[in-house]
């Protein structure tokens, strides 16, 4: 494994708290597959962790309640044929997944309104192009 995978800022994933479970991959790929463990399953138990903020911790077990087994989130790789490659996706993905799960909650958009000059400006280029549209009709030639 090619180092800690850091979540947002300071934190990352704790070695220590992750689970790694490897089975062979479904699919095409010849005898290479049928020998080797390469397909990954990596599991870290959101509802038990120590690594992360309480507060990113209450978001990311609200926004994932839908993946989560008894407050355990786990990801799957199995797209490339080396068992570490797909370690590292594993652990990317799920880096991934926690930094969206616990990020802040976007800012409300503050609703603005449109200044009087440009809707006049607006309604006198209106008027404009009208006049010009009526003065094409051939009625007084």
């Amino acid at each position: 494994m090619s180092g800690p995978h850091v979540i947002r800022g300071s934190v990352s994933l704790p070695e220590a708290e992750l689970v790694w479970r490897f089975s062979r991959s479904s699919g095409p790929g010849g005898q290479h597959v049928n020998t080797t463990d390469s397909q990954v399953e990596l599991r870290f138990d959101l509802a038990n962790t120590t690594a992360l903020p309480e507060v990113w911790k209450e978001r990311a077990l609200e926004r994932l309640a839908s993946r989560l087994v008894d407050g355990v989130v786990s990801v799957r790789a199995s797209e490339h044929r080396s068992q570490w490659r797909n370690r590292e996706t594993a652990a990317v993905r799920l880096a991934a997944l926690l930094a969206e799960a616990s990020a802040p909650p976007p800012r409300k958009r503050r609703p603005t309104k449109i200044p009087r000059g440009i809707n006049e400006r607006r309604l006198r280029e209106k008027k404009q192009r009208g006049e010009t549209k009526r003065g094409r009709s051939g009625r007084d030639w």
